[in-house]
């Protein structure tokens, strides 16, 4: 079973940059489909971003399209997310999830192991 542990939250001013990362043990992280969800106070766990097993496709949430890139180095067993041009309402705890299926998909049901999060939060 692999475990994940996210890093790189923190405090940013509207504007600036941060990069996730998340690194995998117990198992490879090439055998799974990868992603970033995000969970502010109040509302439902939402998707940001994932990413296929080889890279080939990504998917990303409307509202950081553009802004954010996800990428991962299988053979480092960790995967990332570069947050540029970052606004308040990026304002969360970030997960990374990893799933076995097939399809990256924007719905937390098909992954099935998550990180502890981390905190991103920025500042207007």
């Amino acid at each position: 079973q692999v475990q994940l542990v996210e890093s790189g939250g923190g405090l940013v001013q509207a504007g600036g940059s941060l990069r996730l990362s998340c690194t995998a043990s117990g198992s490879a992280l090439s055998f799974y489909i990868m992603a970033w969800f995000r969970q502010s106070p109040g509302k439902d766990r939402e998707f940001v971003a994932g990413i296929s097993r080889k890279s080939e496709r990504t998917r990303y949430v409307d509202s950081v399209k553009g802004r954010f890139t996800i990428s991962r180095e299988n053979a480092k067993n960790v995967m990332y997310l570069q947050m540029n041009w970052l606004k308040p309402e990026d304002t969360a705890v970030y997960y990374c999830a990893a799933g076995t299926g097939l399809f990256v998909l924007q719905t937390p049901a098909p992954y099935d192991t998550w990180g502890q999060g981390t905190q991103v939060t920025v500042s207007s």
